[in-house]
């Protein structure tokens, strides 16, 4: 029969008493099998018997067997202790790639449960060849991070509710866990009314060199939020104009951003569906429409050759030289779910079909 150490014990007789109350019944006319013992120290529960005569422990039948050691209510005790260790582990299933996902949602909340489930449940992966372990920490136990860093747990990312963490078990094997999120995505809406005026707005928060300069409409991009939808809703936000999508002019992609992160940035072009500006006064100092040709004499615009660029390339696109990407919602096999692919749309043979005929006022 398998033994059972100290301290595993003690977390059966800690976390599973309901299994030893079982046995309480009045000790009248019972009798007890003097192979049935809580050993101390670091001696095992164990039984060994070939008799098949059957024993009461607490008024509960306890059938000992060559084969099959003691049973008990037909169940053997081997079987029973099985069941209770395979309790002592984390609950978690199997990802695709080898690994395992704990159940965030079935931790322990006891610091020191904590540790004995999560050694225990290492050992078990490792023993069934497992790779990388992902364990999400709710912020309301946040006390069983430090447990986690101390067994080798690194950390993943942390959203407002929770931190994740990780373990690559294979010693032998470079860990093949994908890192945290890379980018940070930015949007930047170019909005031109049939006057050839552009939207622009002045920051309130801003470095001093760039305290007196007009700028487009920008922003980050929401979680689970579509690039062209960001770009309307970052107009909106700060001047108070409401827009048509028509298409990515361009992006620009820089690394060593903000923390480290690298940064997408898209250019985007808008229609204007109204002309009223309310300022968000949160973040935006002042805002109008001003001459494009005034726009681009901007000392600070016209001394950045990246930014000049972006501007020829609208001025471009205005004279129809130059086509853009717009979104096209497709389902991909690889998911089944809808997203959108970016792309352009030139046909000689029929020109309504082309994206670079819009009309952007």
């Amino acid at each position: 029969m398998d033994s059972v150490s100290l301290s595993e014990a003690t977390v059966i007789r800690r976390t599973h008493f309901g299994f030893m109350h079982s046995f309480r019944q009045p000790f009248s006319g019972v009798t007890i099998s003097p192979k049935f013992c809580h050993s101390k120290g670091s001696r095992a529960i164990s039984s060994s018997v070939s008799s098949t005569k059957s024993q009461y422990v607490y008024g509960e039948s306890l059938a000992a067997t060559a084969d099959s050691d003691y049973k008990m209510n037909g169940l053997t005790l081997k079987n029973r202790i099985s069941s209770v260790k395979e309790r002592l582990l984390l609950d978690a299933f199997d990802d695709e790639y080898g690994g395992v996902v704990v159940d965030h949602g079935k931790l322990p909340s006891n610091p020191n449960a904590f540790t004995a489930m999560l050694r225990n449940s290492l050992s078990d992966w490792r023993r069934k060849g497992k790779k990388g372990v992902w364990l999400k920490l709710p912020v309301e136990q946040s006390e069983l991070v430090p447990v986690a860093v101390k067994e080798g747990f690194e950390y993943h990312h942390a959203e407002k509710g929770y931190v994740m963490l990780t373990y690559w078990i294979p010693e032998e094997e470079p860990c093949m866990l994908p890192g945290n999120a890379s980018h940070q995505v930015g949007v930047g809406g170019f909005v031109l009314n049939q006057y050839k005026e552009v939207l622009v707005v002045q920051e309130k928060y801003c470095t001093s060199s760039n305290t007196d300069l007009w700028k487009l409409p920008t922003g980050f991009i929401n979680e689970s939020e579509e690039i062209f939808s960001g770009a309307v809703r970052e107009v909106k936000e700060e001047t108070g104009v409401d827009t048509d999508f028509l298409e990515v002019i361009a992006f620009r992609h820089a690394h060593n951003v903000a923390f480290e992160k690298s940064d997408l940035f898209f250019i985007c072009m808008l229609k204007p569906l109204s002309d009223k500006i309310i300022i968000d006064n949160l973040e935006i100092k002042a805002a109008k429409w001003m001459p494009l040709a005034e726009f681009v004499e901007q000392p600070m615009i016209k001394g950045d050759k990246m930014f000049k660029r972006v501007i020829e390339i609208c001025e471009a696109r205005l004279r129809h030289r130059y086509c853009g990407l717009s979104p096209h919602r497709l389902v991909s096999t690889f998911d089944g779910r809808p997203s959108s692919l970016y792309y352009n749309v030139v046909d000689d043979d029929d020109p309504s079909h082309s994206n670079c005929t819009a009309e952007f006022y």
